[in-house]
C-alpha cells in the first residue's frame, strides 16, 4: 500500500496549494480596479484560473493573476492524473469494495492505506473498529453506565468511515441488498499481509465516530 499512500500524500499537498493558489488570486482581485474585477468574476475557479492565465502582462497585478492562474491550472491537471492513478490502483485491489453505494474512490483509498499500514492489528473487526477509531470507549461511573465516542485511532480513516456512512444515508438509505445482523452499513476489506488474508468488516453506523 505504499504507492497507494505516496500518492494520496501528493494529491493532500497539491489540492493544498490550489486552495491557497485560488484564495491569493481572489485577495489580489478584492484590491484591484472594478473593471477586472468585473471580467473575473466567474462562477467556477477553473474559469477564474483559465481567465487569469490569459491576461495581457500590462502591470504587476495582472503579471501576479497570470502567474496564479496557470499554477493553478497546472496543479489542476496534477490531481486530475493522480486521481487517475488512484482510481486504477484502488480498482485493482479492492474491486468490490467501490461497488458498494456510499464507498467513493478516496474513502476506500483511506481505508487500505490505514489497513495495509497496520495489518498486525487486524485481528478482529472490534480491533480494525479501534485503529479507525470508531469503537466505543467505556465511560462508566459507580452505577452510571454509558460510552462515549473514540477520540483516537486513524482520524483520516474514522473520516473515510463518516463519509461512507454519510453518502449512504443521503443517497441509499435503504440497503443494496437484504440488511444482516450487522446492519446496512457495512463494507468489507481483504488485506493481504504476506502471511495469511484478514477479512474485516467495517461497521459504519450514521454518526461520526461511531460504530
Amino acid at each position: 500500500m505504499e504507492a497507494l499512500r505516496a500518492l494520496t500524500i501528493a494529491r493532500s499537498s497539491a489540492i493544498k496549494a490550489t486552495t491557497t493558489a485560488s484564495n491569493q488570486v481572489k485577495a489580489l482581485l478584492v484590491g484591484t480596479d472594478r473593471a477586472p474585477r468585473d471580467h473575473l468574476r466567474v462562477k467556477s475557479l477553473l474559469q477564474l484560473s483559465t481567465l487569469c492565465s490569459k491576461l495581457d502582462l500590462t502591470s504587476g497585478m495582472h503579471a501576479a493573476l497570470v502567474s496564479l492562474g496557470r499554477r493553478w491550472l497546472l496543479l489542476h491537471q496534477e490531481i486530475i492524473e493522480l486521481d487517475r492513478l488512484i482510481r486504477a490502483l484502488v480498482r485493482r485491489t479492492v474491486p468490490k469494495l467501490i461497488e458498494r453505494p456510499g464507498v467513493g474512490i478516496h474513502s476506500a483509498a483511506q481505508l487500505l492505506i490505514t489497513a495495509g499500514g497496520n495489518p498486525e492489528r487486524l485481528h478482529s473487526d472490534a480491533a480494525f473498529a479501534a485503529l479507525c477509531g470508531a469503537s466505543p470507549v467505556q465511560a462508566s461511573s459507580g452505577q452510571r453506565q454509558r460510552h462515549r465516542l473514540n477520540r483516537g485511532g486513524d482520524r483520516a480513516a474514522n473520516n473515510a468511515l463518516w463519509t461512507i456512512a454519510n453518502n449512504r444515508m443521503i443517497h441509499a438509505p435503504e440497503p443494496a441488498s437484504s440488511p444482516t445482523d450487522d446492519g446496512p452499513y457495512q463494507v468489507m476489506i481483504q488485506l493481504d499481509d504476506g502471511r495469511r488474508v484478514h477479512h474485516v468488516r467495517i461497521f459504519t453506523g450514521p454518526g461520526r465516530g461511531s460504530s
